[in-house]
């Protein structure tokens, strides 16, 4: 390990920065001195900005996938090497596209975990949806977390560091029994594996993205599904239900009520709760309506 790395891992440390974002941001940084062959204390400005417009349109990323990328560059420059560049000039924030989540409605998630290709994935999709978690919290969700006396889930540690508990459903505690009573997990509830043997390790999120990949084919949905739909569904069906937002926003482990707030713009109920304003007007229907002069048959010859 190079001492910049070693700086950037420490300084990460102390801000106790997630695990899982210190890994993404080192990686992130080695791709960047590997794309110039050079070490980035030795790189300035002008190649940054060529970096990023490099992963923009030579690459062609996602606007997510830039914004991380630049993430790690601002914590390395700003923090660790200490620059006092103006880095909104040097490193711009890529302006995110304002899309909806997709949602599925009840029976496409019936459907989904119906098509579950084993226990073991039936069980990881229903607690991706019943508890409305991240999948990295699914990844690192320990047997313990499960508190069937009091009937709640703990996650530890979820993004920005914080704990919560959400209401343990009486389905998804018969579906963990089951489950548990097969597996036979001893710390990480859904146990990875190591060397192709079962480890007591957690999964990665490729696991889940397996899981949620083929129960999507088999189930035959044709929106595009991710194991963070199953977070977005989970939230708008709380809603549609009544759950009032800063209710979701407790169990979602939102920060901060607005980006709760976009499950307004999904849940049928509150949408169709307004009245159409065109359901207000008396709009007189002709006994016959003129139709385009295109779309008439030409006069007989």
């Amino acid at each position: 390990m190079t001492s910049l790395r070693r700086r950037m891992l420490e300084d990460m440390q102390l801000r106790n920065l997630s695990p899982q974002t210190q890994i993404t941001y080192i990686q992130q940084v080695a791709r960047f001195a590997r794309h110039f062959r050079q070490s980035p204390a030795d790189l300035g400005p002008e190649a940054i900005r060529a970096y990023q417009l490099y992963l923009t349109t030579e690459r062609g990323l996602a606007v997510e996938s830039v914004m991380v990328a630049v993430a790690a560059l601002r914590f390395l420059y700003t923090v660790t090497l200490k620059h006092a560049w103006r880095l909104d000039d040097v490193l711009p924030v890529p302006r995110r596209p304002q899309r909806l989540p997709v949602v599925l409605s009840p029976d496409e998630v019936q459907r989904l975990i119906a098509g579950a290709k084993n226990l073991y994935h039936r069980t990881l999709l229903l607690t991706l949806y019943g508890a409305g978690l991240r999948r990295s919290e699914a990844c690192q969700l320990k047997v313990r977390d499960i508190d069937s006396q009091r009937m709640v889930l703990r996650v530890e540690q979820g993004k920005g560091g914080r704990d919560r508990e959400i209401p343990l459903s009486p389905t998804l505690l018969a579906a963990l029994r089951e489950y548990y009573r097969w597996m036979r997990p001893r710390t990480y509830l859904f146990p990875g594996t190591h060397h192709g043997w079962r480890a007591d390790a957690p999964i990665t999120s490729k696991v889940i993205w397996e899981a949620v990949r083929l129960a999507t084919r088999k189930a035959g949905i044709d929106k595009r599904v991710t194991p963070h739909t199953l977070r977005h569904t989970y939230a708008t069906h709380l809603l549609e239900a009544g759950a009032d937002l800063r209710t979701i926003q407790l169990l979602l482990g939102h920060a901060d009520l607005s980006h709760t707030t976009v499950y307004l713009h999904l849940s049928r109920r509150h949408l169709h709760a307004a009245p159409n304003p065109l359901e207000q007007l008396h709009v007189a229907t002709p006994p016959v309506v003129p139709r385009s002069r295109l779309l008439r048959q030409p006069p007989p010859p």
